[in-house]
């Protein structure tokens, strides 16, 4: 905007009132603009194109000049404001286009819905016009209006992006995504054999959760075009969602020799290959991807992950150490390193790594693992003070940085001192549900089951569907005997809300074991064991398998839980108070 306003300034100055070469800026901004509103022409000076010019009134000039002068000031609210109504008084193409850009680059929707439609009052074939409108029908929740324009666009030969809407579909309400859905079937029996609109189609379908549906759409597509590599790439997607997972990857694998250039199929066929534990082939994927596209960091990052995995730390760190050289995924990068140096026993190096990972998902947990290892090397004093201190200065991070020293203080068995800290957080932030369950625990851990209750009643208050918090309410309401069905009400919602959570079917099953009903709590703390076999878990189906007489079952159990945790304290308690038996 700002070489165009002394280009305007000389068209007022030498031109007067007959117009100026072009109001859609220098030479590179109006590259590509064919059409020129023109009602007269002067003649080309010596070597150079013939020069096309509109006729404006006083009153649309004086707009555009001071729009630009206002941009140069930094109003680009005035400059929008004064080529907008420059652009309904002229009516010239040339002045709505530059409009459009002005609009666009402030986000203007509202000013882009005038100048679409302007835009396509003057010049009904447009493509652009026709895009902007699409694009503002869908922002405006106009599903029907947006996908006309958009079949305007394929039947003028543009590329309508029907593929780019169907994907966007996704992040629409359940209702939209269906009345998108009808549109587009409606649409491809419009324009039948159109493989966009049948891929597209298809893509729906999965959005809408009808992968069957939408791979039969694709069969009759790709026996048309079996060369058209995004239905290809979509029906291996497809094959692994519906659980042909041999398939989906014998269909994959066969493809990406066939396109090796699609980075997109092979990525695809990588991740799929990670989600099957077959390891290996994935980094050979990663590796083949790597080397085509030497130029994309995020497939270095996915080979040495993947490396890591296979046990080749060596091969990782010199992709990750690459990665941080040029400036890719440095936080990701220096996070995995650090994991490699604190297996490898380099303390230091792994704290220098993680305390390099600046930003991300990873930064909190990177500073988590740098403040433990700095307390297990005795310098827990050193590691609370950085926290603090990033507490300070990072205000807007506040809550997350105080859940790091209390959780801190718990690992380092302070828990006067993570107390301490949690009640000064929750008088800073007193909705923050993860600090007041962390003081909650805290307090049950310390025998204060009436302040552990209160803390997990206000959660469960202000969150009825907390799963969590409703279970460890149950469960320490078991502690109390004239309270159980109490107990058993809170476990229910919990269970109800969470029905495959181990820890809530072991607090259902000891509850039920405590009523008097063993049988039943057997179902429950079996497939809680089976899920995580935890020393206390282990503790409850004993006790409940022992009280039924499988008394071998119950020791192999107990065996099971104290091979895990020699001390843990509740195991222990129960097979020295079942058994008249030292724990072994």
């Amino acid at each position: 905007m700002h070489r165009s306003a002394p280009l305007l300034l000389s068209c007022l100055l030498g031109l007067s009132l007959t117009g100026c070469a072009t109001l859609t800026g220098t030479p590179d901004e109006s590259a590509g603009n064919e059409e020129q509103t023109s009602t007269g022409s002067t003649p080309a000076s010596s070597g150079d194109q013939e020069i096309q010019y509109a006729d404006f009134e006083p009153e649309v000039l004086y707009l555009l000049l001071s729009g630009e002068i206002a941009a140069q000031r930094g109003r680009y609210d005035v400059t929008l404001m004064n080529y907008l109504k420059a652009a309904k008084q002229s009516r010239d193409k040339g002045v709505i286009e530059r409009a459009m850009r002005i609009a666009q680059s402030l986000n203007g929707d509202n000013a882009q819905r005038q100048l679409a439609s302007l835009w396509l009052e003057v010049d009904p074939d447009n493509l652009q016009a026709h895009r902007v409108s699409a694009i503002q029908a869908v922002r405006n929740n106009d599903l029907p209006t947006a996908l006309s324009h958009m079949e305007k666009i394929m039947d003028l030969g543009g590329d309508a992006d029907f593929d780019s809407l169907a994907a966007m579909a996704g992040n629409l309400p359940p209702e939209q995504q269906r009345e998108l859905l009808t549109l587009y079937q409606q649409m491809a029996e419009r324009h039948p054999g159109t493989p966009e609109l049948e891929y597209s189609t298809a893509l729906l379908l999965k959005v809408t959760n009808q992968p069957k549906r939408a791979l039969a759409r694709l069969e009759t597509l790709l026996e048309n075009e079996p060369n058209f590599q995004p239905a290809l790439i979509l029906k291996g997607d497809l094959l692994y969602q519906v659980g042909d997972r041999r398939e989906a990857l014998d269909h994959l694998l066969v493809n990406t020799r066939r396109f090796p250039g699609n980075r997109q199929m092979g990525t695809l066929y990588g991740r799929m290959l990670i989600g099957e534990g077959e390891l290996q082939a994935a980094q050979d994927e990663f590796s083949r991807l790597m080397q085509r596209f030497p130029n994309t960091p995020s497939l270095r990052l996915s080979h040495a992950l993947v490396a890591l995995e296979n046990g080749q730390p060596d091969l990782a760190k010199q992709d990750l150490t690459q990665l941080i050289q040029q400036g890719h995924h440095t936080s990701e990068a220096n996070y995995y390193l650090g994991r490699i140096a604190d297996e490898e026993n380099k303390i230091e190096q792994a704290i220098g790594y993680y305390r390099s990972v600046e930003e991300g998902n990873y930064y909190f947990p990177a500073l988590a693992r740098a403040s433990a290892l700095l307390a297990e090397q005795g310098e827990l004093d050193t590691a609370l003070t950085d926290i603090r201190e990033l507490r300070e200065t990072n205000p807007n991070q506040a809550e997350n940085f105080w859940l790091l020293e209390i959780n801190l203080l718990i690992d380092q068995n302070q828990q006067e001192a993570a107390l301490e800290a949690a009640t000064n957080a929750l008088e800073s932030f007193p909705g923050n549900v993860r600090i007041r369950y962390a003081r909650a625990m805290l307090f049950d851990g310390m025998g204060s089951t009436t302040q552990a209750e209160g803390d997990l009643q206000q959660i469960v208050e202000e969150d009825p569907e907390n799963a969590v918090a409703l279970n460890a309410l149950g469960y320490i309401l078991t502690n109390h005997r004239d309270r159980l069905d109490e107990a058993r009400a809170y476990i229910e919602r919990a269970l109800a809300l969470d029905p495959e959570n181990p820890a809530i079917l072991d607090s259902m099953g000891w509850v039920l074991y405590l009523q008097g009903q063993p049988r039943e709590a057997l179902a429950y703390l079996s497939e809680a064991w089976a899920a995580y076999p935890d020393p206390e878990v282990s503790a409850h189906y004993g006790e409940a398998l022992w009280s039924t007489g499988a008394r071998d079952q119950a020791r192999i159990i107990w065996k099971e839980g104290i091979d895990a945790d020699p001390d843990h304290p509740v195991l222990i308690e129960t097979i020295e108070r079942l058994t008249g038996e030292q724990a072994p």
